[in-house]
């Protein structure tokens, strides 16, 4: 069996393209080999900021033969007379058969020849020459970028091409105008440590050959070696290094052979909010912090960074380190002092000269939307006059940072230099939290808002946004989202969500839209609340489904096309998520199955009664001079019966008593479809044929309440 070993050498990668180059081929290149018959015994892909490689073991020297069936003509068009046609006879040349090898066998469509034949496998290093330039070309990411004279697009110049199958060079090339790229068995080594070329003998020396020049291609390898220096670099500095998992794995894919190199800088710049030095140092540095291993707030004056340099220059590596820690943290407490001779109140009105959209005004009036919002939350909230004060000064405030000096250097710093900058200034501790927390959550994963202040603002602040851009037709589309509305919308339902908060979301889409339409008149505000509404729902059935929920319950909570639940769900989020919950919970207990069949029965039949689907009480349209069984009766008392507890069980939310009294009756209701007294439901008498369906309609009102039971595909 044979190793294949394909090197792409490239000037330095950005540290992102290496990650999702190599998320790509571990999806595409496994799929390509399986569907040339080929299963290799391992794959194993490595990349550094100079190279992106994959090494497949375990391959035959010719691909497996395999049987092949090809559907050819019609029998009417191969064969006439019982001879063969030009169109048989094309066939089988086509296919390199003789003509009688041709079968004829019936189909769905009627009869057609067939051939069974035998497909001899070609040479695995063909197949392999075939592929790799698709394999290169085929790649993704942004900003690709076109070098020389040709049309070659890679994300940065490829500069050489190894391609071995075991010791052998596979001939591949690929043209890029006057230049063109062809493999051979030459490697680049480290660029100061080893800057001359290095042959690779075999493929199966990829990684020793490698090593032996000072490069390590394996980013789980370097991973470990930069967790183990950094640690060890911390503890000798009798401190505990802070290692950001996003920082991490960008600096594992911006060096090829690791050494940790420890810097200081002077202990007056901890005088600074630890987040500003934090963020110098990760952000614009690539630098991991030393936290104090008593107090983890407390940052030590020193720092260790990740070089690709010569390790037995480290001390010169560090000295110009710290050069330029030292202007950056400088610069920031400049910025800090400058920053706090004005109270943070004062920086409002200079929201003036800030865009936030050109079509939708500057921050200052954001702020004023933003307010507005968080009134009518407020409203709904029902919340202290202390809380709307508070609530009201958030707002006022939540963006004031943006324009000071400080966040104008570090924007990662909007809200925590607010927070700060409300705390210097005086002002309470729920608008200073507030403040910094309305941003949260800033991704996938991350922590929620805590305060009713932050809340408040992070809801009104994503919804001015989502209701705003939504007005400029500026709506998601594939993967574009610029504005990130699809993560404001997660963000709403979640804080919703996580709080408990009794919020009526569909009014305030209503109320949010109806400003919008007041600013600018040519808008379709019908159209634009349609169009909101449903975004916002398909974020709640995709947070549903991600929470573990089955999707025909999701669907059944959410309606199919039906606007009684779609509205429902938007005007009480978190009954929406009870039901969903709850649902899942009797289906894993057993007990939605006990009642499933009768009431999906009985809403299936209940279509054709016409029902009004909030009408809960027999007595106001059942005629009981209709009933010809007894099985009516019954079922109608125990419609009767249900009234009260499913009445009880949508006041207090307890969709338990609702499901105890649905099972309860369904006995009576069995009888009525299959006992011995039970009914024929379409009778031929039309008024006896309508009281029977409004039964089974009254029925499924009932359980309606808590989800429509057609949706649901199993028990």
């Amino acid at each position: 069996m044979a190793t294949f070993l394909l090197e792409v050498g490239t000037e330095e990668l950005p540290a992102s393209f290496v990650d999702e180059a190599l998320t790509q081929w571990r999806s595409r290149i496994p799929q390509v080999l399986a569907e040339n018959y080929l299963t290799p015994t391992a794959i194993d892909f490595y990349g550094t900021p100079r190279r992106l490689a994959v090494v497949i073991q375990g391959l035959p020297e010719v691909q497996p033969d395999r049987e092949e069936e090809v559907k050819g003509p019609p029998a009417q068009a191969a064969f006439k007379d019982g001879k063969p046609t030009k169109a048989a006879e094309g066939f089988a040349q086509k296919q390199g058969v003789n003509l009688s090898a041709l079968e004829i066998r019936p189909t769905e469509k009627g009869e057609f020849v067939f051939v069974q034949k035998t497909v001899l496998g070609r040479p695995v290093a063909e197949m392999l020459a075939e592929q790799v330039p698709a394999w290169i070309t085929g790649l993704e990411g942004k900003r690709l970028a076109r070098w020389g004279d040709g049309d070659l697009r890679f994300s940065r110049p490829i500069r050489w091409l190894i391609t071995l199958l075991d010791e052998t060079v596979l001939p591949v090339q690929m043209g890029n105008g006057s230049e063109t790229l062809r493999s051979d068995r030459l490697s680049q080594g480290h660029r100061v440590l080893h800057p001359e070329p290095i042959a690779i003998a075999h493929a199966d020396a990829y990684l020793e050959t490698l090593r032996s020049a000072f490069v390590e291609p394996d980013p789980e390898q370097r991973r470990r070696l930069i967790l183990e220096q950094v640690q060890a670099a911390a503890e000798q500095l009798q401190g505990q290094a802070a290692i950001a998992p996003g920082l991490l794995q960008e600096v594992i894919n911006l060096v090829e052979w690791p050494t940790a190199v420890v810097g200081q800088f002077d202990a007056e710049y901890l005088e600074l909010p630890s987040e500003v030095t934090i963020t110098v140092m990760e952000s614009h540095q690539r630098y991991f912090p030393v936290l104090d291993p008593v107090n983890a707030q407390q940052l030590l004056p020193n720092f260790i960074t990740i070089s690709n340099g010569d390790p037995a220059k480290s001390t010169i590596i560090a000295a110009g380190n710290e050069r330029v820690i030292r202007a950056r943290l400088a610069d920031g407490k400049f910025f800090f002092k400058a920053d706090r001779a004005l109270s943070l109140e004062a920086y409002v009105p200079r929201l003036e000269t800030v865009t936030f959209q050109q079509d939708l005004g500057t921050m200052r009036a954001k702020v004023e939307r933003v307010q507005q919002i968080a009134d009518r939350i407020a409203d709904q909230l029902q919340v202290t006059a202390d809380d709307r004060v508070q609530i009201q000064r958030t707002t006022l405030l939540c963006k004031a940072d943006l324009v000071t000096q400080m966040v104008g250097e570090f924007p990662e710093l909007q809200g925590v230099m607010g927070q700060k900058y409300a705390v210097a200034a005086g002002e309470p501790e729920a608008v200073a939290t507030g403040i910094f927390e309305h941003y949260l959550p800033k991704g996938a994963g991350d922590a929620l808002p805590q305060t009713l202040t932050g809340q408040v603002t992070g809801l009104a602040d994503r919804l001015d946004t989502l209701v705003g851009i939504f007005s400029l037709g500026m709506i998601p589309s594939g993967s574009s989202d610029p504005f990130a509305l699809r993560r404001a919308a997660t963000a709403i339902v979640n804080i919703i969500w996580a709080a408990n908060l009794p919020l009526n979301l569909q009014h305030l889409l209503e109320t949010t839209a109806a400003d919008a339409g007041a600013l600018r008149p040519k808008i379709d505000t019908a159209s634009l609340l349609q169009q909101l509404k449903d975004f916002f729902l398909q974020r709640i059935r995709t947070l549903l489904q991600e929470g573990g929920i089955d999707y025909d319950l999701v669907n059944a909570v959410l309606g199919e096309n039906d606007p009684e639940y779609t509205e429902r769900a938007l005007q009480d989020l978190l009954d929406v998520r009870d039901r969903a919950h709850f649902l899942q919970q009797i289906r894993t207990n057993g007990l939605l199955a006990q009642i499933y069949e009768t009431v999906n029965r009985s809403s299936r039949l209940a279509v054709e009664g016409k029902l009004d689907t909030t009408q809960l009480d027999p007595q106001a349209i059942i005629q009981l001079d209709l009933f010809k069984q007894p099985s009516e009766s019954a079922f109608y008392q125990a419609l009767i019966s249900l009234v009260p507890q499913t009445q009880a069980a949508q006041q207090a939310r307890d969709y338990q008593k609702l499901i105890d009294a649905l099972a309860q009756i369904t006995p009576t209701v069995s009888a009525f479809f299959d006992g011995p007294q039970s009914v024929l439901v379409m009778d031929p008498d039309l008024e006896v044929r309508q009281n029977r369906l409004y039964l089974l309609s009254l029925l499924r009102n009932h359980a309606r309440v808590l989800a429509d039971f057609g949706a649901i595909v199993k028990g």
